[in-house]
């Protein structure tokens, strides 16, 4: 048996048993690393241990870090209320002007993943706060950063294009940014009819941020999309003094002005840093954090204990298999089989499922290089469109980074409301994404690769 298929078969086997027990998939991620590394592949320790993504890493330390801080001196909750008059109290409107939002920051070049770490907690502060499902919130964020992540200045779009343009084909810039934007806007509104979105539009909140009826009267209890009431809520605070998006102290027992504005001047520094000088923005929210923490040392000198942790071992562990997966050339032993089959569509619905299935584990910048050229031959003799084939294999390796193994998925996972468990959000991200990996390449074949053959 083949390196490519002992990697194919790990990585089946550590997903169900992550699945069925309680373990940190990222933790039998290491040791699948481990064993089929050395055994397999004959790595050594520390050419396995070079795979792991520090980027990734380090952005989900940073930004997990900065917005711990921003959870205990309570400027979250004061950019939540600020940010709800912008919708005039209509609670419908939330996730999507977070999903507008994050697509634009994605179209004007920014990346995936930073444009989700600035946006996400912003987005689930609202969730916590306002019975909003999590994981719909968490998710518009996820679908909006990928529906303007193939614009033409964008670097999946750049990247797409390029690769393209290379392998002889042309370049397909506005065929690629639209199927990507209506296929992930289409995602977004399916999840708002199922997680709760009508009941949310007879919502609005008051002057005071109270959730009222659309028609008057107040939300009685039982009555929330998001499993907690703003009555039991509210309740809960005044018992405990806890904020009810955060659970943390209410902004004005949390923190003083003083610290709301240094923490919102260290926000803006960040995504300027990030979206126009476009550094690292671990680096970037990291650097924030400790500034914050040297300006007023006794009050967040246990912030770095809310640190995502359980989640940074699952994202570091899995990103180390995938590369693992990848130099055991899985992905390609798959693509030219496929490549070779006699039917052009069916292989080109294998090479959707394949770069979905790699890219929920793995980083979809780097897949896309290597999956692009693998459809030379189909496009060449099967007469498949190459714009349309491409923006299927793009969208199918884009749309699965709702996964919590991703950079975008695991995000969400670490920035979730406080009023709802890590492992019961996990469950509900990974459900979420095991759907969109099983079906997303399907529909998207059939909706792209099919009318251009």
């Amino acid at each position: 048996m083949g390196p490519e298929w002992i990697a194919i078969i790990a990585l089946v086997a550590l997903f169900v048993v992550g699945t069925l027990l309680p373990i940190n998939m990222g933790a039998l991620a290491y040791v699948a690393a481990w064993l089929v590394g050395m055994y397999s592949l004959n790595l050594d320790e520390k050419e396995i241990l070079a795979g792991i993504s520090a980027d990734l890493v380090l952005t989900l330390i940073g930004v997990t870090y900065l917005f711990a801080i921003a959870r205990q001196n309570g400027t979250v909750d004061l950019i939540v209320r600020t940010a709800v008059a912008s919708v005039g109290g209509r609670v419908a409107l939330i996730p999507w002007v977070m999903f507008a939002v994050t697509a634009v920051i994605t179209a004007i070049g920014a990346a995936s993943p930073a444009a989700c770490a600035i946006i996400g907690p912003i987005a689930l502060g609202f969730a916590g706060r306002y019975g909003i499902s999590p994981l719909m919130m968490g998710m518009f964020v996820v679908h909006g950063a990928q529906a303007g992540g193939f614009s033409p200045i964008s670097i999946y779009g750049t990247i797409t294009n390029s690769v393209m343009e290379d392998a002889g084909m042309g370049a397909s810039h506005m065929t690629i940014f639209l199927s990507s934007l209506l296929v992930n806007t289409v995602m977004a509104a399916i999840l708002f009819i199922v997680l709760g979105g009508r009941k949310l539009m007879k919502l609005r909140m008051d002057g005071e941020g109270e959730l009222v009826m659309a028609g008057g009267g107040t939300v009685a209890a039982g009555s929330g999309t998001g499993g907690t009431t703003r009555r039991d809520r509210t309740d809960a605070q005044s018992a405990t003094g806890a904020s009810p998006s955060t659970g943390t102290p209410n902004p004005g027992d949390a923190g003083t002005t003083l610290e709301h504005t240094l923490t919102l001047l260290a926000f803006v520094a960040v995504a300027v840093v990030a979206l126009v000088f476009d550094k690292n923005i671990g680096f970037a929210a990291i650097t924030a954090a400790v500034v914050l923490s040297i300006l007023t040392p006794k009050a967040y000198k246990d912030t770095v204990k809310q640190i995502a942790w359980p989640t940074v071992l699952l994202v570091a562990g899995v990103s180390t298999y995938a590369t693992i997966l990848t130099t055991a050339g899985s992905p390609e032993f798959v693509g030219k089989w496929a490549a070779g089959l006699g039917a052009a569509a069916i292989g080109a619905l294998i090479l959707c499922y394949v770069g979905g299935i790699v890219s929920a584990f793995a980083s979809s910048t780097a897949l896309l290089p290597v999956i692009i050229p693998i459809a030379i031959p189909l496009v060449a003799e099967g007469g498949l469109s190459a714009g349309l084939f491409v923006a299927a294999l793009a969208v199918s390796s884009t749309i699965v980074d709702v996964s919590p193994f991703s950079t975008n998925g695991a995000l969400m996972l670490a920035n979730r409301p406080d009023n709802i468990g890590e492992t019961t959000y996990y469950k509900q991200i990974l459900g979420y994404a095991a759907i969109v990996t099983l079906v997303g390449p399907l529909l998207v074949w059939a909706a792209l690769v099919l009318p251009g053959w």
